[in-house]
This record gives structure tokens, sequence and C-alpha cells, in this order.
């Protein structure tokens, strides 16, 4: 072997960016195999490389066994010494060159598969490792190709797939489209790792604005929370933490020019910016927007809320099949219930109303119970009852605290009438 090896090892690291150390592994590897393969002992090869004088040196290497023997004086009983000899056996190695053009062809051909799959190996760990910490990362790929469900992206030296359930709703790809994707897995597989991306999670439009806003990036501006439902509508919580940097503003940008750059790689998708607010009424009204909201009614211990709007609002606030809101919900975290301003209204006269006839209802009495307060048979009152006037049907009808005066002041030798009660000229004692 010559520099002419050398010479391929280093042109198989600059492509295949592989260090030199795991490339002479592997060789070292192959070289074993096809050393085994032609004189069939067991011995460990080793690569001897000089890259200044550009030379290659390969050397085997066997166990030697020597036995080596030591004398041992021991003394007797009676006081004389004997003399013992003991041998120990002590395995040393020896090594030899070995020139690779002995080698035969099936021992070559060998070699040749050893080294191609150590080399394999290699990439698929490099590849591993290179993308099992950009997790939750943006890249940026390229469309190489695509079947009927999946895309598969060129990103650097490896292929990654983006799979239909992490796409864009209808979203269209083309041969060599450049992308920004985010890292969602790295799969470690028996063959090459599998890296799979995403268009659909809500980490995507937190990096995008990390990328175009330089304030998000350097941590002045915070993204509090991310909603999103893609390819149709996201919304972004902001949050400055330097009081003369607005946030909303910092992420717009000048004419919008910041947020512009995210909707064009989403393809159009709308991001409402939103301002974060430790007040949740404050931020339930924020996060409602464009819809401008009169009234926020929350229920800490349920965290939910009443939201009332403006009956010119209410359409904006729910969104087209709900979406806003929906939104609105996912990106607080609050359950929300929209009301018009009309609607509550109406709503809340019902309740009154409702309230006071279970008042009303309260303040009712049984016949027989007034009956037996007038010492009085329940049928008789019945009679009584019915030829007064009064809709009863049997003893256990009710009847009003007004209408009970009547039967009592009856009985007891007045004239009040049911026209009395209508004409409100009873004196209710209670």
């Amino acid at each position: 072997m010559n520099g002419e090896f050398i010479d391929a090892l280093e042109q198989l690291q600059r492509e295949k960016d592989i260090p030199m150390s795991s490339l002479i592994e592997a060789v070292e590897a192959a070289m074993a195999s096809a050393y085994r393969k032609h004189y069939g002992v067991n011995e460990t090869i080793r690569l001897e490389i000089d890259f200044a004088k550009r030379t290659v040196r390969m050397f085997a290497r066997r166990p030697v066994e020597q036995q080596i023997s030591a004398s041992l004086i021991s003394t007797s009983a009676s006081g004389e010494d004997a003399v013992e000899t003991a041998s120990t056996t002590v395995v040393s190695y020896e090594e030899h060159e070995v020139d690779a053009l002995e080698f035969g062809r099936i021992a070559a051909q060998t070699a040749k598969q050893v080294v191609m799959q150590r080399v394999r190996e290699a990439e698929r760990k490099m590849v591993y490792h290179e993308f099992s910490h950009r997790v939750g990362e943006l890249i940026t790929g390229e469309v190489q190709r695509k079947d009927a469900r999946n895309v598969f992206i060129s990103v650097g030296r490896t292929e990654a797939v983006l799979p239909a359930h992490e796409q864009i709703p209808g979203e269209t790809f083309r041969f060599s489209d450049r992308l920004k994707l985010y890292v969602l897995e790295v799969r470690e597989t028996t063959r090459n790792p599998q890296i799979v991306l995403s268009r659909r999670h809500p980490g995507l439009v937190v990096r995008l604005f990390e990328q175009e806003v330089p304030e998000v990036y350097d941590g002045i501006v915070e993204l509090k929370s991310v909603a999103r439902e893609p390819g149709a509508r996201s919304k972004v919580a902001v949050h400055s933490r330097d009081p003369q940097v607005d946030a909303v503003g910092a992420c717009v940008g000048h004419r919008g020019a910041r947020v512009q750059a995210i909707v064009d790689e989403l393809r159009g998708e709308k991001i409402d910016i939103v301002r974060y607010s430790d007040d949740p009424a404050e931020y339930l009204k924020s996060a409602l927007s464009p819809a401008k909201v009169s009234e926020v009614i929350l229920n800490e211990e349920e965290r939910s809320a009443v939201v009332i709007a403006p009956d010119d609002q209410l359409s904006l606030a729910i969104g087209r099949r709900g979406q806003n809101v929906r939104l609105a919900a996912q990106l607080t975290g609050w359950r929300i219930d929209i009301r018009s301003r009309t609607q509550w209204e109406t709503a809340a006269a019902e309740a009154q109303q409702a309230q006071a006839k279970a008042a009303e209802e309260e303040r009712r009495i049984r016949v027989y119970e007034l009956a037996r307060e007038l010492d009085v048979p329940s049928a008789d009152l019945v009679e009584i009852m019915r030829e007064e006037g009064f809709e009863v049907t049997s003893h256990a009808s009710t009847v009003t605290v007004e209408q009970a005066n009547v039967i009592r002041d009856l009985l007891m030798g007045g004239e009040a009438t049911m026209e009395d009660i209508e004409a409100g000229t009873v004196t209710i004692e209670l």
C-alpha cells in the first residue's frame, strides 16, 4: 500500500465527512477479515500510516506463549534449605509485516465489503448524532421527491421525510422547492436514521419569529403562547421584557414586513399577534381580536369565562366556523362562551323571571295544608273554593298566599272575593 491509498482515505473523509480515525478502524477491520480469509488464522491487524511520507504498512500481531522458570528456596523443619523450581506461562505478542498484495481475490472482495459496511455505519452514526440534538429546531430543506402521501426533503447529506399528517392542508410541493421545516423527531433505525419533519407544529411559527424578529431571538420579546390551525390561521401572544420595546410592533415590523415574511413562508396563513396580560380578563379580550368585546365574566374555579360582545361584533368574535374563539381558547387555556349584548340581556331577564316564578311557587300553599289550618275537611274546602271561583281540582292543588287569605277571611265571616284579589283590594297578612 502506498500514497494512493492515503489519497483515497482523505478523499473519503472529505466526501463523507467521516473522521480519519474511524476510517482507519474500518480498514483495519477489513484487513483482519481478509487476512483470516486468506491464511485461516485469527490475528490482529494494525495499520501504521505515515501521512508525511505517504506510506502505509500493515502488521499482523499474534500471541506467543513463553515458559519462565523460577527457583524458590524454602526451609524445612530440620533447618535445611530446599530448592524448588516453578514455571509460569507468560503470553507475549510479536508482530510481522504483511503484504496486502498476497491476499487473494476473494479476500480482497471481503475487505472491500467490510470497508463499505463500516463506512455506511459511520455515516449513519454521524447523521444521527448531527440531528438528534436538533429536535425542535428550524432547518431549511429542498424537495427531492414525493409519493402518494409523504414528501422527501434533502437536508444536507441526508434525506428526511415530511409525513402526510405533518403537512399543511392544501399545500403543494414541486421538485427543488426550498422550505423551512421543524425537526419533529429523529429515529434510530436498523438502516439509515429517519428524520421526521413538520410544517404543522406550532413550534414552526415560534422558530420563524425567532428568525425574522431579532427582539424575539435575543429574548427581549417573549412568545408566551401559540395557537395554530395550520394553513388557515395562527394566534401568537407576545410580551416584552423591556418597557421601552413594544412587543406587538416589534413582531409586526415596519409596514408589516416581518410578519409578512412569516406569512409568505407559511403560504398565506393569517397570523394574529396579540398582547399578553397577567390579567385573565384583559388577556381574553386581546386574544379575541380583531373583535372588540365589552365585558368578560370569569369563573376562575372552572377556568371558564363568559364574554359579552356588542351585537355587531359577535360574528367577528366567533369567527368563521368558530375559528377565532377556538384559537383564543387554545391560546389562553380558558373555556370561552361568547354572547351578544342582546342575548345576554334577554337571558338575564328570563333568568330573573324564572327566579321570580320560583319564588312565587315557594309561596304557594297546598289545599290540604290550608284545610288543616282552618280545621275543615279537605273535600269540603275544595267544594267551597270551586263555588268561589278558584281553579282547584283536588286537595293537592296549590293556591297563592292572596287566595289563601281570601278563603281565611271567607270562612271567618269576611266578604273578600276573587274580584277583590284581581282588583288588588285584599290586605295580605303574612
